[in-house]
């Protein structure tokens, strides 16, 4: 346990030496307070209009730091030639796999805590309102998201060729989750005999991050979600992650380093 988490600690270190979450936290306060400004004499809802963007800024910067930061770990320690000595310290590929999720996961939830309090300072000054509540779920259900995320990109990181190519594949796939992964059911529903079987597989077997985003709830202050569905939504996201993580274990214990 130890060496683990002696290894997502160089990971930490190394995210917050690079010069990514600085720009990207950077880019998205100044968009944030751009667009809050321009609009301020011409819309009411303002505060509505603040959060919808800051949290929309939130979830692309904090994927491109999970999704990135991931991709590169298991190439560049080949690259360098550094995961030679490593293993033999005696370091365990499963200890390297673990300790390289857990120190991105960590990473990025300092990120995200980064990011969420600048959200709630820049709202809560603006709005008078504090509903520390839901914004702690929110911030909880984004990093259970994220963790589903970075142990499918250690795993992708395994069999593509470069940090590049699992970026872009494991975004395209993100995304394309995000997006249809709510609707694809009710698109199954309505396709003939074979595709609707497909699709309809495709739906039950696929990790469903959509359910992890509680925008809507922060924006128009919904009210809590509560104990329960976090409670299944965090058992969801960890069984996600154990298959991953298996997985790239598996393919990795395969995987000549020499190639």
């Amino acid at each position: 346990m130890n060496t683990t988490f002696a290894l997502a600690g160089v990971v930490i270190k190394e995210l917050y030496r690079r010069k990514d979450f600085y720009v990207l936290f950077v880019l998205s306060a100044l968009l944030t307070l751009v667009s809050g400004a321009a609009s301020f004499f011409h819309d009411r809802n303002i505060i509505g209009y603040i959060k919808d963007i800051c949290l929309l800024l939130i979830w692309i910067s904090a994927l491109i730091i999970a999704v990135v930061t991931t991709a590169r770990q298991i190439p560049a320690e080949r690259e360098a030639r550094t995961i030679f000595p490593l293993l033999a310290k005696p370091v365990s590929r499963w200890q390297l796999i673990v300790g390289k999720f857990l120190g991105c996961w960590l990473a990025t939830g300092l990120a995200l805590l980064v990011f969420y309090v600048f959200f709630a300072v820049l709202v809560g000054t603006r709005d008078g309102h504090w509903p520390l509540g839901i914004y702690l779920e929110a911030a909880w259900m984004q990093w259970l998201m994220l963790a589903i995320v970075i142990a499918m990109v250690l795993l992708g990181s395994i069999h593509f060729a470069a940090p590049s190519s699992t970026t872009t594949i494991c975004v395209s796939v993100v995304v394309g989750i995000l997006i249809l992964g709510g609707h694809l059911r009710q698109l199954a529903l309505l396709q003939p005999e074979p595709v609707q079987t497909l699709l309809s597989a495709v739906y039950f077997l696929m990790p469903h991050l959509e359910w992890y985003d509680l925008r809507d709830f922060v924006v128009y202050e919904s009210g809590i979600v509560g104990g329960g569905p976090l409670l299944l939504a965090s058992l969801y996201a960890a069984v996600w992650v154990a298959i991953f993580l298996i997985l790239a274990w598996l393919g990795f214990r395969r995987k000549s380093l020499n190639t």
